[in-house]
């Protein structure tokens, strides 16, 4: 299930965790949103791909390959190949921040041949409990530039579809690697 939280009320929890972490500065000639992903594993196996700034084809369908240049860290620069079928063939994306504690990753475009223009994105994973069982709330968010030529909508539209499809995937191999880890259910002593 997504939410798409551009206004709309979610739970207190994703409020809270929206209102904390996915806050945007939007200007005029900007669109931001807040997308909303329950995942069916535990957040210590869906943050070990989110926070692999080297190796987004992970999970995200659209990127066949990547090239960190140096260690990773804040500030580094990962050069991304695009599948065929969308408008761009290569992005250009530093690292802004990185949080192994409180689960949060954020990235910005800086370059590429494609029109996400001043593109920044942050994602949050947060604990919570699915069907008696560890699950994760995963929040992604973004501000980009409106292309000439667009309105808000049509662009909010173009990225939210994106991210969709990079939460699903998200979703897919993460509950695939929590089968595998047998996850037993919580105890409700």
């Amino acid at each position: 299930m997504f939410s798409i939280m551009s206004g709309e009320k979610g739970t207190g929890m994703e409020d809270e965790h929206i209102r904390r972490h996915h806050m945007h500065e939007v200007k005029a000639n900007q669109c931001s949103s807040s997308l909303v992903k329950h995942i069916k594993a535990p957040v210590h196996l869906v943050w070990s791909l989110v926070r692999r700034f080297d190796q987004p084809q992970r999970y995200k369908p659209f990127v066949s390959r990547c090239v960190v240049q140096g260690d990773l860290e804040i500030g580094s620069v990962r050069e991304v190949n695009v599948k065929s079928g969308l408008p761009a063939t290569t992005s250009t994306e530093r690292l802004e921040f990185l949080d192994d504690e409180e689960h949060i990753f954020s990235m910005r475009i800086v370059g590429g041949d494609h029109r996400l223009k001043n593109y920044m994105s942050t994602v949050t994973v947060h604990p919570e409990v699915i069907d008696g069982r560890p699950g994760t709330l995963v929040i992604e968010s973004f501000v980009v530039d409106v292309p000439e030529g667009n309105t808000k909508d049509e662009t909010c539209f173009f990225v939210e579809a994106l991210i969709k499809c990079n939460l699903k995937s998200l979703a897919d191999v993460s509950e695939r690697l929590a089968v595998q880890d047998r996850v037993e259910p919580l105890n409700r002593d």
